[in-house]
């Protein structure tokens, strides 16, 4: 079988032939300012948010991106005849169908009301729900011949709520998965718990599960501070790119944290979350050239990236009473990474992914019909 995990946020336009319109816009592109007041004016901003869930993220409302080509590229929306998540679009060249799913509707496009589960209001406004075509299970799958052989195709499902989708098999409790990258998440099945304006405005907020409820959620651009520090560091130390790798936890570091001998004197250039950053640091600057080796500054950096990524598990876990942790994504190869946090939750039963494709791997579980029955959490 075939299966299909990707980023999120993510939308492909055909025009009535089904050919792609635009290009693959990125989530990073910069959402006009003149869009995001005229938006706002439209359909308010704390209301909106919390219906659908999400807080104003600009292209990473994946929703807003047609409503940014409907006013500012009107030529370009002209020639729009439909509107895919980007998993449905890798499922749609191989199958010819053309669907939306759950989990890619619901990763933080402002496309869904959380409240009445179904499309949100303001899209049925603009006449832009008739642009998402009709609403298929994640677990549905059709049968192609490819090189006369008979292959069942899924749909395709968001990364996020893919490597979520793996671990409903193996846990016998509720758990919070850290799926770490360029995006660090903390998905909590185990809530029904609504989100309030102060979660929202700390980037946390809902996602779609594959059977359609809620998953709360709490988001750190982790990976990719990491990447702009590392940068940094190699360049003031003169080290290789890849030598941060060989750095272990000094034990003597780890001694004065515990006895608060030292603070953490990080302070993150890229993270752009003032209610987890004043939450979880006390230094509001960061001077890398103060430390005689790229290793002392480098402990400092993973001290104030793992005290963020604590704030972040906090949020995620809102009022539910769950103690397991499972981690998994590129930073469960990070040492500091891995037993700072074991520090900082030691409370917690935290076990370490040994999938670490667990993307992937819960794409591949969905075209499974039996393992699908059991993904409900209890």
């Amino acid at each position: 079988g075939i299966n299909f995990s990707t980023y999120g946020a993510t939308l492909v336009h055909l025009d009535k032939n089904g050919e792609p319109v635009t290009p693959l816009y990125n989530y990073l592109k910069p959402f006009p300012e003149e869009a995001a007041r005229e938006f706002a004016r439209k359909y308010g901003s704390a209301s909106n948010d919390q219906e659908t869930a999400s807080p104003f993220l600009g292209m990473l409302n994946s929703g807003l991106q047609l409503y940014w080509l409907k006013y500012f590229k009107p030529d370009i929306f002209g020639r729009i005849h439909t509107t895919l998540h980007f998993p449905q679009y890798l499922s749609y060249i191989f199958t010819g169908k053309i669907v939306s799913e759950p989990t890619s509707i619901g990763c933080h496009t402002k496309l869904w009301d959380f409240n009445k589960q179904q499309y949100h209001a303001w899209l049925t406004n603009e006449d832009l729900a008739s642009r998402f075509p009709e609403i298929v299970a994640t677990s549905q799958c059709y049968q192609v011949k490819i090189k006369e052989k008979h292959i069942k195709v899924g749909v395709g499902i968001h990364d996020s709520s893919a490597a979520l989708t793996s671990y409903f098999q193996r846990a016998d409790k509720a758990f919070v998965l850290i799926s770490t990258g360029t995006w660090s998440i903390a998905l909590n099945p185990f809530t029904s718990e609504v989100l309030t304006l102060e979660d929202l405005n700390r980037d946390c907020l809902n996602y779609l599960s594959i059977t359609g409820s809620p998953v709360r959620a709490s988001r750190l651009f982790l990976g990719n501070e990491l990447d702009h520090q590392l940068a940094v560091l190699n360049k003031l130390f003169g080290t290789a790119a890849s030598y941060y790798k060989e750095v272990k936890l000094n034990s003597s570091f780890l001694r004065a944290l515990g006895s608060g001998a030292i603070d953490c004197q990080f302070c993150p250039a890229t993270i752009n979350n003032p209610g987890v950053v004043d939450h979880a640091l006390t230094s509001t600057s960061w001077d890398p050239s103060v430390f005689s080796s790229f290793d002392e500054a480098y402990h400092h950096v993973m001290l104030g990236l793992v005290k963020l990524q604590v704030e972040s598990v906090r949020l995620a876990l809102g009022q539910s009473k769950v103690n397991k942790i499972f981690i998994d994504g590129g930073f469960i190869e990070n040492d500091l990474y891995i037993q700072l946090l074991h520090f900082y939750l030691r409370d917690f039963d935290i076990e370490i992914s040994d999938r670490p494709l667990g993307s992937a791997y819960g794409a591949a579980l969905i075209l499974d019909d039996e393992k699908v029955r059991a993904f409900q959490p209890a």
